[in-house]
């Protein structure tokens, strides 16, 4: 089909549509049930605008969902992105696209319900709010605003929901309560997808944690108050329990989740390697804590992890810190497919590698955090792996390429003029022979141009040295002051050079 996205295997344009067949499977029902709440919704809407083959599908599964949450508008949103699919005329001809009526409906009767009842918690919660103000009771303040926060962000109102955390601030006590707001206020952010200001809240997070910290190592009775509040109710069994076997402290629950902020922070923002290193400093999944499924599944940790990782890291860097790390591990096991893509790109089999990011390409691009960074990051992949096929060879045919990569010649000279022009590839190619040749280096040219360079070095720093011996016996210097010794032979302090 025309629709269908293109062999990821050669360069290709980025596709509107993505496909699912016999070569790029995906099982939405097993994918959607790693996620809840608006996460999954908001999931289930993506699909319905990049997917038409599981459109009508997803569109059943996000009604369903509608109806267990609180935020009607969710459906005028789904709904809209469906009969957008339905006028694009490439979508209409390729896939069988029903009547979104007929698929599914939302319960009229279930809106005016919850919209009778949203408006009746939103009124007692700014009245509650209002009389707080007037008694001036300031920790009942705070927790009237983090209420209608968490209000205003279950029917979808994200900038109200971010200015009464941000209010909350002023009525913050204790560093404990600012780290409160600052993880409410990152996952407000990670729903909403504003990356940019992940990272403020973050530092300000790390703050408040080092001064908690401090504070819980004061107090030692609140410590375990505070770890089993994070942690939830499985951390508050007895001494026994705990004394056999140690959960994670609040600290590295904490640091786990401003490490995973930290990472979609610089992948929404592309920058690969910073996402990378942050995804691999993330603890065991069991640290996340209810972020697991509310935000994100470890499934899709390792595979933003590994295509950060592939798109900007040396192979033997990819070997030690992906691969051999014990941690990361267990998160690549939640999805095989990634191991097997690792070990294909270190051992060299390029065309195995790039088979498997053709295959997985669809759950890559229906990922609502990584689907706009899926193109480039396969390209910066493949231009890696030949630039680290060519490095041995001071000459290869471009056939030969061709079968190590699956690609036709053309395809693969149009990579290799491209990886030139860009610097990643030293060397010219043979366009009539097809062969491409390495640029010769002239290693007694750099050698002598080294020496010359190094002997102009010597030469300036012993000027300076002579200078200096110079000035010293003219005694034309400066003196330090009356009891401040100056080892003999030292120019003082702030002279220059």
């Amino acid at each position: 089909m025309d629709v269908d996205l293109p062999d990821e295997t050669s360069r290709s344009t980025k596709p509107t549509f993505v496909p699912v067949d016999d070569a790029h499977p995906f099982d939405l029902e097993a994918y959607i049930s790693g996620y809840s709440g608006r996460t999954a919704i908001d999931r289930l809407i993506h699909i319905v605008r990049t997917c038409p083959a599981v459109a009508p599908e997803a569109f059943k599964l996000a009604v369903e969902l509608i109806h267990q949450w609180r935020d009607p508008s969710l459906y005028q949103t789904l709904i809209t992105e469906y009969e957008r699919l339905l006028d694009n005329t490439t979508a209409r001809e390729s896939y069988t696209l029903p009547n979104p009526l007929e698929i599914a409906q939302l319960d009229t009767k279930w809106v005016d319900e919850i919209t009778a009842k949203n408006q009746s918690e939103k009124v007692r919660l700014e009245v509650e709010l209002k009389t707080y103000m007037n008694n001036m009771i300031k920790e009942s303040i705070r927790m009237a605003h983090r209420d209608l926060a968490e209000f205003y962000r279950s029917i979808g109102e994200y900038q109200l929901a971010l200015r009464h955390h941000t209010k909350s601030r002023d009525f913050c006590t204790t560093s404990q309560h600012v780290l409160d707001m600052c993880l409410s206020v990152l996952e407000l952010l990670i729903e909403q997808r504003n990356y940019s200001h992940l990272s403020t809240y973050v530092f300000k997070a790390e703050a408040a944690l080092d001064s908690t910290t401090a504070a819980t190592g004061t107090n030692g009775g609140s410590a375990g108050i505070t770890a089993a509040s994070t942690a939830g109710p499985s951390a508050s069994a007895g001494n026994n329990t705990n004394a056999k076997r140690k959960g994670p402290t609040e600290k590295e629950i904490v640091q786990t989740r401003l490490e995973f902020a930290t990472a979609l922070s610089h992948l929404g923002q592309g920058h690969y390697e910073q996402a990378a290193l942050a995804f691999l400093r993330i603890g065991p999944a069991k640290e996340l804590g209810d972020w697991i499924g509310k935000l994100v599944t470890p499934s899709d940790i390792a595979i933003y992890g590994t295509l950060c990782g592939l798109a900007s890291m040396s192979r033997s860097a990819i070997k030690a810190r992906l691969l051999d790390n014990s941690v990361f591990s267990v998160y690549i096991e939640q999805e095989p497919y990634v191991r097997e893509l690792l070990e294909a790109y270190v051992g060299s089999n390029f065309k195995t590698t790039l088979a498997l990011l053709s295959r997985y390409s669809t759950r890559h691009y229906i990922d609502v955090h990584i689907s706009s960074h899926v193109y480039e990051l396969t390209n910066k992949i493949k231009n890696s792996a030949v630039v680290l096929y060519f490095q041995p060879f001071s000459s290869i045919k471009l056939d030969r390429m061709s079968k190590a990569f699956g690609w036709n010649v053309e395809t693969v000279e149009e990579h290799v003029v491209n990886l030139i022009q860009s610097g990643e590839i030293q060397g010219r190619i043979d366009s009539q022979n097809k062969v491409l040749y390495a640029k010769k280096t002239d290693y007694r040219s750099d050698l002598v141009a080294r020496t010359i360079q190094v002997g102009n070095e010597i030469i300036s720093a012993n000027r300076k040295v002579l200078l200096r011996m110079r000035l010293q016996q003219a005694d034309m210097i400066v003196k330090p002051p009356k009891g401040h010794s100056q080892p003999y032979g030292l120019a003082p302090e702030g002279y220059p050079d």
